[in-house]
């Protein structure tokens, strides 16, 4: 197993620049397992025998509301903060740190509107890449657009 972690804070701005999101912010969470994304709508649909899912968001409150479609790789059931499972749809995209790092994630879409962050970053996405210091944040730096 690789020693080579990142030091992230509990909170970082992050890129998924599959779905043109430049930066954001997200809580890193380590007690979570899966990774969330905020979408302020969302509808699973059917193209060519495939599941697919078509969502909008707002990659930051600067930028303008975009609609993004993706491949769904499963739906899973997750139980959120609350103690509430329900069954939520999972992509797959890139996760990108301020230094070029990146790597595959899969991540569950929801409405997170209630929360202080639109993503949440979980344990099965930072696993040997990071390493959280609660008591720091935004360790990484900001993602800058290619």
């Amino acid at each position: 197993m690789s020693t080579d972690f990142r030091l992230a804070g509990w909170r970082e701005w992050l890129a998924l620049p599959d779905l043109g999101i430049p930066a954001i912010r997200a809580k890193l969470d380590t007690g979570a397992r899966s990774s969330a994304l905020h979408v302020d709508d969302m509808t699973l649909i059917e193209r060519g025998g495939q599941r697919r899912v078509r969502f909008a968001l707002r990659p930051g409150l600067d930028l303008e509301r975009v609609e993004k479609e993706a491949e769904v790789i499963d739906i899973r059931p997750v139980t959120d903060s609350g103690g509430r499972t329900r069954e939520r749809p999972f992509i797959r995209t890139t996760l990108q740190l301020a230094d070029g790092a990146h790597w595959p994630i899969e991540m569950n879409l929801t409405n997170r509107a209630d929360m202080l962050f639109p993503m949440l970053l979980g344990r099965t996405a930072m696993a040997g890449r990071l390493a959280v210091d609660p008591a720091q944040s935004f360790l990484l730096g900001r993602p800058e657009p290619r």
